[in-house]
This record gives C-alpha cells, structure tokens and sequence, in this order.
C-alpha cells in the first residue's frame, strides 16, 4: 500500500520534480484544510499560510480551470 505524503508530494511539484497534478492539487487542498484546522485550534497559527510559490501554484491551475 502506497503511503501519502502530502508535503512531500506538493514539495516534488515545486520543484518540479513531478507534473502538478490532480495528486499534486489535492496534496495542496489537503494541507490547506489542515492549516484551517490549525488556525481554528489556536491563534499561534492565524498568521501562517502557505509560500507564494504555493500560492501561484494553485493560482495558476484555477485560471486554467476557469479558461
């Protein structure tokens, strides 16, 4: 059985090392409800987010989307 390492998988992505994905997408959704989580549990999180190369990532794939 395969292992999912979310952050592994989304870090491969940025650099490029794997396409970005619907795997890579998903890692990054993933994280993302993690960090909501986090944010929700305790203030000591409220001002993490993600890197901007993270954040262009997703962009990038939303717009091709929505094209």
């Amino acid at each position: 059985m395969k292992k999912h390492n979310e952050i592994e998988t989304l870090r491969q992505a940025l650099d490029q090392q794997r396409p970005v994905d619907e795997e890579a997408l998903t890692a990054a959704a993933i994280l993302g409800d993690r960090l909501e989580m986090l944010k929700r549990s305790s203030p000591l999180f409220e001002a993490v987010s993600f890197s901007p190369e993270v954040e262009a990532m997703m962009a990038e794939q939303l717009t091709a989307v929505a094209n």
